[in-house]
């Protein structure tokens, strides 16, 4: 099992080159309950495996062509984020489904609109606005 700060592709693939059962690979910012942990344990004894989604989209980013200018500064968790977003989830459904905070998703949130150039506008909804990149880059992927 291992906490870790980093979603660098090439630490998890050390842990998981062997399989994957009983393995776990969690970062410490997004386990914030003591729960979230003991409920990871018991998974890794169980044989299961508990792996963090930012760690899986930075696996998945190694493997995929290179995204489009205006979204290749989001971090995986920010993409991850967006995509929440993107399936109209609210900030506290967000927060729900990535173990963060309402606060952190926040934060989140303002960061993506800051590095995709979406600043407060009366007739703008920088929400949808991001909605939209990101759809648009998924279209271009799809090719």
């Amino acid at each position: 099992m291992v906490l870790s700060q980093y979603t660098n592709p090439e630490y998890a693939l050390s842990l998981l080159e062997q399989g994957s059962a009983g393995r776990a690979y969690l970062l410490k910012d997004t386990v914030g309950e003591p729960r979230q942990l003991a409920d990871a344990v018991r998974a890794v004894a169980a044989g299961r495996s508990v792996v963090d989604p930012a760690v899986v989209d930075a696996l998945v980013a190694v493997r995929t062509p290179a995204r489009s200018p205006v979204l290749a500064s989001l971090t995986p968790r920010e993409r991850e984020v967006l995509s929440l977003i993107a399936q109209g989830k609210s900030n506290a459904a967000v927060a729900a489904a990535i173990f963060l905070t309402e606060r952190a998703v926040e934060k989140h949130i303002n960061t993506l609109f800051a590095k995709l150039g979406l600043t407060a506008e009366p007739d703008v909804n920088r929400r949808v606005k991001a909605v939209l990149i990101h759809l648009a880059e998924q279209r271009t992927a799809a090719g």
